[in-house]
């Protein structure tokens, strides 16, 4: 049975994130994890102090976390009838990354589904800062959704990379899921800066084109002065339900999501996005 972490702050941007996996995954057997996480701002020992003969702040944002997730699970049922899906709620006194973290382990979680909300500010970043932590520290597949994005089967999946990897087909199991499930195509982009693949890149390629070997993917190669510019020229161009990516560090991948030129030629992910950890995750 397949395990899904759904954070969620009570707002319509989280239950759209919800309703997307629910979706996504109708026709698989599922656990998904309703997690809500609260950290009083005003809990410090003055509060304590001068309130001591009132109900403890902590407890009235327990009692809300907790009506917050009961009220979600009703509107899932109410709108999402499906036998394949079972529920579990999870209110925490924690900060969400450290929160998602712990329940990572303790529940071998398989994939994170998430809402991203576009910030703006010092460092330009394309997406919420909780959605750049969770792809820099969660060791587990992770799929973004953006605010009020209206569902789209993902049948047309955009895959760029460097072929600076060598991937392993397990590695790549969360996405060759949701192609074998939703008859996808894989469209591998390669953004090509006039120079060609180095043997070791060759390898890579050879070895990936093995992996996919069963299933629809095209090999595209796009001649850019940079990899936003590249992917978002192609999605002007092509149908593309889902970017996915591999979260090499040391790659374009970084890059890609703290240069302050994403925001100037305007690479705002409009799609799903899919991250996976490079190297091993449990």
């Amino acid at each position: 049975m397949k395990k899904i972490l759904l954070p969620t702050d009570f707002s319509e941007n989280a239950y759209n994130a919800i309703s997307y996996a629910l979706k996504t995954f109708k026709d698989e057997e599922c656990r998904f994890y309703l997690l809500n996480t609260y950290t009083p701002v005003l809990y410090d020992s003055e509060y304590i102090l001068y309130n001591s003969t009132q109900p403890n702040l902590a407890e009235v944002y327990q009692k809300n976390s907790i009506n917050g997730l009961k009220r979600v699970e009703r509107n899932i049922k109410r709108d999402f009838k499906n036998p394949n899906h079972h529920f579990e709620k999870i209110s925490a006194f924690n900060l969400l990354i450290d929160e998602m973290k712990d329940q990572l382990k303790s529940k071998e979680i398989d994939l994170v589904v998430m809402g991203t909300q576009g910030a703006t500010g010092a460092e330009e970043i394309l997406i919420g800062t909780n959605t750049v932590q969770a792809i820099n520290k969660l060791k587990v597949p992770l799929l973004t959704i953006p605010s009020d994005y209206e569902y789209q089967p993902p049948v047309n999946i955009l895959f760029p990379t460097d072929f600076q990897l060598h991937f392993s087909a397990p590695q790549l199991e969360p996405i060759l899921n949701v192609v074998k499930n939703h008859n996808s195509k894989l469209d591998i982009l390669h953004v090509f800066f006039g120079k060609d693949l180095d043997e070791n890149q060759e390898k890579n390629k050879k070895n990936l084109s093995k992996i996919l070997d069963n299933f629809p993917h095209q090999f595209n190669t796009i001649e850019d002065k940079s990899i936003p510019k590249a992917i978002k020229n192609f999605q002007e161009e092509n149908e593309v339900d889902m970017l996915f990516m591999v979260n090499n560090k040391h790659s374009f991948f970084e890059n890609l999501l703290f240069r302050p030129v994403v925001n100037k030629i305007g690479f705002h992910i409009k799609v799903p996005f899919m991250v996976i950890p490079s190297g091993k995750f449990s």
